[in-house]
């Protein structure tokens, strides 16, 4: 019985535990808000592509090779910035990569030439990537195995409802500077991006050693043995052992697979559903960008609610509701560029950013499979493989968006059906780890 009262407690005494509670509800809500407002540095330019063609006299092409630089840097920038969050300290790294980016911003709305901006804009993908993996590495210090699923989601859900937060930002932007065109969209938004950065750095701490206290004691006798595991394997090795001991997991790759495609279909969906509705709805910038705050409303849902349905319906098994959006997903894409109606399409919105919005998913099993041992090396791979689709993305649907935009969805519809297939190998692989 007393076994039992004090894994409720995760190994702590009753005032430990309402001290450590307290503190792991300030990292949650301290790093979620901040997210809330880091979108503002990076899905702007989304937002500012309408303007920038126009009064750059580019083309759709052009500009996707612009935002693909940010997608290149942010992607490799992640395998950098996870283990460096756990090596140096994870709120130090995030603190200033919000900083550089808000810099990096400012700069690219004085420019002209899409040449600078794209380079610019491939440094703010650097300084973009170091906040989100350590931000995951340090949730996992805070929230045991039977409460990742929920922390996961709280992050997770912050970076879809910060994609609103940028389209409402860049809006008022619109609004407050009229005649400054797409550049308001890369200086008003920073405002709010630094005043919420100095509550980050209030009410966020390290881990539980910041204040006095030991590691909490996982609940979970698997998870408890994985994570002794892979702190044994990083004894006497190198800085750069993680990403061997996890890229040799077989689950792990099939992963990266995964999030690879759910990069392409989130980021695909995102840059170009704002030009989808301009050029064959024939709405002004403003409308559909109104319209298209369906979409990340929906990702929001998602990103909250999958990550704790895995924990509660599925008891931790991540790969069954990866099939049935998949699934899901792949039917709304074939219907959607079908609708002609601006209101069942804003509509249909809801259920497709819903549905293939699977990276909630991943990011609890990257909790799952890197442990506090080395979650944030994790997370900066699988973040990698999702910009790397999230690149690909923005120079493919480019060029085919110029031919036909049907075409678009049903490439995003024959990618997730793939993650069915995937999804379903990735179900029966065990971890490694566990073995050891």
């Amino acid at each position: 019985m007393e076994k039992d009262k004090n894994m409720k407690t995760y190994g702590y005494n009753q005032k430990d535990y309402q001290k450590f509670k307290k503190y792991a509800t300030y990292m949650l809500i301290g790093f979620s808000i901040m997210y809330l407002f880091f979108y503002n540095g990076r899905q702007n330019m989304n937002l500012a592509i309408p303007l920038m063609t126009e009064e750059l006299n580019a083309t759709n092409a052009e500009i996707g090779m612009v935002s693909s630089a940010l997608f290149w840097c942010y992607g490799f920038g992640h395998l950098f910035s996870g283990r460096l969050g756990e090596i140096v300290g994870n709120k130090r790294f995030i603190f200033w990569g919000v900083v550089l980016s808000a810099v990096l911003n400012l700069i690219i709305s004085f420019q002209a030439s899409l040449v600078v901006i794209a380079i610019l804009w491939g440094v703010n993908g650097f300084a973009q990537s170091m906040a989100w993996s350590p931000g995951i590495a340090m949730s996992n210090k805070w929230w045991p195995t039977d409460k990742r699923g929920f922390a996961s989601g709280v992050i997770t859900g912050s970076s879809g409802v910060a994609q609103i937060v940028t389209y409402i930002s860049v809006l008022a932007a619109y609004k407050i500077s009229p005649n400054m065109g797409w550049r308001a969209a890369f200086r008003w938004p920073l405002v709010p991006m630094i005043i919420i950065l100095v509550v980050f750095l209030a009410l966020v701490k390290n881990e539980p050693k910041d204040i006095g206290l030991d590691d909490f004691k996982e609940p979970d006798q698997e998870a408890a043995e994985l994570e002794a595991a892979r702190m044994k394997e990083l004894e006497g090795k190198g800085p750069v052992y993680p990403f061997i001991c996890l890229l040799r997991e077989p689950k792990m790759c099939m992963f990266l697979l995964i999030i690879a495609i759910g990069g392409i279909g989130r980021y695909g969906m995102l840059t170009w559903i704002p030009t989808y509705f301009n050029e064959t709805m024939g709405m002004d910038v403003k409308s559909g960008i109104v319209a298209s705050v369906l979409l990340p409303l929906g990702q929001a849902s998602a990103f909250f609610l999958m990550p704790v349905l895995t924990d509660k319906v599925f008891k931790g098994k991540r790969e069954p509701l990866l099939v049935v959006c998949g699934a899901v997903s792949v039917v709304s894409l074939i219907i959607f560029p079908n609708i002609t109606s601006q209101g069942a399409a804003s509509a249909m919105l809801l259920i497709v950013g819903f549905f293939s919005s699977v990276n909630g998913i991943v990011w609890a099993f990257a909790g799952d499979i890197g442990t506090r041992a080395f979650a944030g090396t994790a997370t900066g791979l699988l973040d990698w493989a999702a910009y790397m689709g999230a690149a690909v993305q923005s120079i493919l649907f480019g060029f085919v968006s110029g031919k036909s935009w049907n075409a678009v969805f049903i490439t995003i519809a024959v990618l997730y059906a793939l993650l069915v297939v995937l999804a379903f190998f990735a179900k029966n692989m065990k971890v490694r780890g566990t073995a050891q």
